[in-house]
């Protein structure tokens, strides 16, 4: 057998290793391991060696520092009540409106996704502030679960996104550019998301209640309360692109930021301090055990020239540099129904992005790769809501049991269609992805 074969080999039986519940970045490690071995003629020395040298240059990467910074300033917003006080200001607005308490549900996940970064956090959090308040005014279980796990993926597209880190880091681009280019999309998605509740309660009238309109003076009061939101904001987001600072330095200043208010508000009394560390090293431990085993699974697939050989078969095919990229975003929403974003990232971006950066698709290098990796973030950000296993699905699921899934499966849907809406718009107007950049170009 070839190396080619063996590569090709890989895929279903890391298939298989995933289907079986090992976890993702194991199966990406023990399959690529064993890989390396076979490629180099069954000695394990290529392997072990790798194992040495990957292991120091994958996390000796400045960049991936900003991962754990980021996770610790949505941890200290969280202990901070800043999810509160953006769902208060968003429902004394929006509220009164038919679907109102959902559309206030989707523009809290909004702004607590730009100081967060995390899909699976976002839509953990909002759901602990706004589900309670959905049962109160008689919104049915199945649309309140299925909008909170919507507005979840908010968390991933606007800016900051680990997720777009992650990209960054495997295509070799500007984060900073790629933070910028993710704004647009990220406000048409809470758009979007906010005009299907809307069609969802006329066509389904029952699905939601009403409440009485907020004093004015009480909208403006719960208005001025997310202040630390839009400071924290302004921070990171606005020091980055103004050149104060990296993106990494932007995450240890927003984690600073959010970490001071948490202790102003009295969020980090006792034992939340050390639970938030705890918290942020558990899921950074994750992280980076994913990026290892998929750095080593990677490895062993360029060894075996598979990225190459497909990049050189699809483009003698002949086919359209566009009809490759709508095979490529099916794919991932294939992938979206059996594995996580992080994972699916991981796993494939290191093969696609060859073959499509090998078509002309009019756009100069730079702008192609920073505009596909934002298409490719919104179709990641649609796996997560599509049944059977979109992991948003399950962990609002976890926190509302008295509604079977089942249920929100039905609603949710509604969302996905809104989402492939827009993906078909951005891959049509690539524009509308580069506008900021472009401006900040100019």
């Amino acid at each position: 057998m070839s190396n080619f074969e063996t590569g090709l080999l890989s895929f279903p039986i890391l298939l298989l290793l995933i289907f079986a519940r090992m976890p993702i970045g194991l199966a990406m490690f023990a399959v690529g391991f064993a890989g390396l071995t076979i490629v180099s003629g069954g000695s394990p020395n290529v392997a072990l060696a790798k194992l040495k040298s990957e292991t120091f240059t994958t996390f000796s990467n400045y960049s991936l520092s900003i991962i754990p910074m980021f996770l610790l300033m949505g941890q200290f917003a969280t202990l901070g009540g800043m999810s509160q006080a953006l769902f208060r200001a968003a429902e004394s607005w929006l509220g009164h409106r038919r679907g109102g308490v959902a559309m206030a549900a989707v523009g809290a996940c909004a702004g607590f996704g730009a100081i967060c970064g995390s899909s699976l956090a976002t839509a953990a959090t909002m759901s602990k502030v706004a589900l309670p308040e959905l049962r109160r005014y008689g919104y049915s279980g199945g649309f309140s679960t299925a909008t909170l796990a919507a507005g979840g993926t908010l968390g991933i597209l606007i800016p900051p996104s680990v997720i777009l880190v992650i990209y960054a880091i495997l295509t070799e681009q500007n984060i900073a550019k790629l933070f910028l280019a993710a704004f647009i999309p990220g406000v048409l998605a809470a758009i979007g998301y906010m005009i299907t509740i809307s069609i969802y309660v006329r066509l389904n009238p029952a699905s939601a209640g009403t409440r009485p309109p907020q004093p004015m003076a009480e909208r403006w009061r719960a208005l001025v309360e997310v202040w630390p939101v839009l400071l924290v904001f302004m921070a990171v987001v606005g020091g980055i692109y103004f050149g104060w600072f990296t993106p990494t330095e932007g995450a240890a200043v927003g984690a600073f930021g959010t970490g001071l208010i948490a202790l102003l508000n009295g969020g980090l009394r006792g034992r939340a301090w050390s639970d938030s560390f705890i918290a942020t090293a558990k899921s950074t431990g994750m992280i980076f055990f994913i990026v290892l085993g998929a750095a080593f699974y990677n490895g062993f697939l360029a060894r075996t020239q598979v990225p190459q050989e497909l990049s050189r078969w699809v483009v003698e095919q002949g086919f359209s540099a566009w009809t490759v990229l709508a095979i490529i975003l099916v794919l991932y929403l294939i992938f979206g129904c059996l594995m996580d974003s992080l994972s699916m990232i991981l796993l494939t971006i290191p093969i696609f992005f060859p073959i499509v950066s090998a078509m002309d698709f009019g756009l100069n290098p730079e702008e192609f790769a920073i505009w596909f990796g934002i298409i490719v973030l919104i179709v990641v950000e649609v796996g997560l809501i599509t049944p059977p296993v979109g992991m948003n699905l399950f962990v609002i699921n976890s926190m509302d049991r008295e509604t079977p899934i089942s249920r929100t499966y039905g609603a949710v849907m509604y969302f996905v269609g809104s989402d492939i809406v827009r993906v078909i718009l951005l891959v049509l107007f690539p524009g509308i992805t580069l506008f900021l950049l472009r401006i900040s170009a100019g």
